[in-house]
């Protein structure tokens, strides 16, 4: 699909949020509270910090090198030339987030370049699905929202959207961790359709096209929606609001156990692995834009 860049008409700034919208919701941290609403409690009510990892690093890396390959010329977007993206690339994250440059003990080079070459795989992979040379996006890490139930904004950034001469839109989703699983496929489509259902409100088209990219294992995973399912989704993503917000007021946001458990910062904390979670905090800031991006995610989620 090619198509002239398409401009973003969402609400940026709080001058241009509808005076009726009292919440923000992105789709991590929908799929964090359909996850386990005490992880939704500890990331957007306790904002309690989570230190990078290595996996969520290389994904950030990786969804940075993509972004910049479509600057080049169609004909200069070869793997080679993505290749040498990866280290100026990683420069540039670890000045703009120090905290990055603490993955890797001082002087421990090889750790750093295995680290470089790893992201550099996961490139070869996403070749092996696509071609970019045949593609001109027309948006890429594009922050779309719309208002739903007239009180909720949705938002989230889209990896890459394309769009056809007729109009058809492609959602595109980097992927570096590995192929489907059942519970990690459920949230990568879970995601998507969060942006579908932005696209249709905002834009009036259904997109035609959500597409998953596997780079770890080069596979591809699409999926066609309608609009009879974007207005279930609809209603899914407000109920889970109203959920949200019942916790909040009960503030009872209690663990769901799961294989996910295995990536979460906040075991400590869990009452699940025998923790207990800090006092609820005396005030829940009501900012509807402060639920905004949420990277990295846990390996096999958002990534």
């Amino acid at each position: 699909m090619t198509a002239e860049p398409v401009t973003t008409q969402q609400p940026a700034t709080p001058a241009e949020v509808p005076a009726t919208v009292r919440a923000s919701l992105s789709p991590s941290r929908a799929a964090d509270f359909k996850t386990c609403p005490l992880l939704y409690r500890f990331r957007s009510v306790d904002r309690l910090p989570e230190r990078p990892t290595v996996e969520q690093a290389r994904g950030t890396l990786v969804h940075a090198v993509l972004e910049r390959l479509f600057d080049l010329p169609a004909g200069g977007r070869t793997p080679t030339a993505a290749g040498d993206l990866v280290a100026p690339q990683w420069d540039r994250l670890v000045t703009e987030q120090p905290e990055l440059a603490g993955l890797f003990a001082d002087g421990d080079t090889p750790a750093a370049a295995e680290f470089l070459r790893s992201a550099a795989a996961l490139l070869e992979g996403y070749f092996a699905v696509e071609d970019p040379q045949r593609l001109e996006p027309a948006e890429r890490e594009s922050l779309i929202s719309a208002v739903v139930d007239e009180e909720l904004l949705i938002r989230g950034y889209v990896d890459r959207l394309d769009v056809a001469p007729d109009g058809a839109l492609r959602v595109v989703d980097y992927k570096t961790g590995g192929a489907p699983r059942e519970a990690f496929e459920a949230r990568a489509l879970f995601q998507l359709k969060f942006y579908a259902l932005v696209l249709w409100r905002t834009r009036g088209v259904v997109p035609r096209v959500l597409r998953l990219l596997y780079l770890k294992d080069a596979e591809v995973c699409d999926y066609a929606p309608d609009a009879e399912e974007l207005l279930r989704f609809e209603r899914t993503v407000v109920a889970l609001w109203r959920a949200i917000e019942q916790a909040t007021a009960r503030q009872d946001f209690r663990p769901r156990p799961s294989r996910l458990c295995d990536w979460c910062s906040h075991q400590a904390l869990c009452p699940s692995f025998g923790g207990t979670p800090p006092p609820f905090p005396a005030q829940v800031a009501t900012d509807p834009l402060r639920d905004a991006r949420s990277r990295p995610a846990a390996p096999g989620a958002d990534e």
